[in-house]
């Protein structure tokens, strides 16, 4: 019995331990007082069906394009990681339930929606670099004016956070935050018009409503 037993420091138990929730082996189990537990999956889990590999691809394949279409194949093998031929592979099992469009030679898929209603424009947004809408793309020249953000991760610039203009990134921006308000400092690629430059206003005031402080803009904008 003792042979079951292995000594082990925190960082090598840590280690065991995400191994076996990725395995589907064990996951959160109930607290006891403020200690953390782990417990099997099956035993937490009743009846859990575990799809195999293949079919496990195609799940993602077909969860991504439907929640971040249009968007094209090598798109998806490089948000999921996947090898080339493992993604064709799995999207060749889902592509008959999505929608496909052809723009600039680039042949992209969506989910079989209704078209969706167009915002107003201009419209605004102030986003974190790790926003899906940033990073989960492999082709990210239909979302950014002049390839900005493809120049600035060829040339290792760390971005913090990201303008978007009417669906395309447009600028850079920071926060500081102060005592009784945050700043924001925006740092646009060009110079905004004045219907732009009013949208841009109006999501800082929306941002600064989020902490439930009002927001300023400093610097040259």
């Amino acid at each position: 019995m003792a042979d079951a037993y292995k000594e082990t420091d925190v960082q090598r138990l840590a280690h065991i331990i995400i191994h076996a929730e990725l395995d589907g082996l064990i996951c959160s189990g109930p607290r006891r007082g403020k200690k953390f537990t782990y417990a099997l999956l099956d035993e937490r889990v009743e009846g859990s069906d575990w799809p195999d590999r293949e079919q496990s691809r195609a799940k993602l394949a077909f969860r991504y394009f439907m929640s971040h279409g249009p968007a094209q194949l090598k798109d998806f093998s490089w948000w999921s990681g996947l090898g080339e031929k493992d993604a064709r592979s799995a999207f060749d099992m889902v592509k008959s339930g999505l929608n496909q469009a052809t723009f600039d030679k680039k042949t992209y898929w969506s989910p079989p929606h209704a078209e969706a209603e167009v915002p107003d424009l201009p419209l605004a947004l102030l986003l974190s670099v790790y926003d899906e809408y940033t990073i989960v793309y492999r082709d990210r020249s239909d979302i950014s004016e002049a390839r900005h953000i493809e120049r600035m991760i060829t040339k290792g610039n760390a971005l913090t956070a990201v303008i978007v203009l009417n669906g395309k990134v447009a600028g850079t921006w920071k926060k500081a935050m102060k005592k009784e308000s945050v700043e924001i400092r925006l740092s646009p690629f060009r110079e905004l018009d004045k219907e732009e430059q009013e949208a841009v206003e109006a999501e800082v005031e929306r941002y600064g409503r989020f902490f439930g402080v009002p927001a300023v803009i400093v610097g040259e904008p």
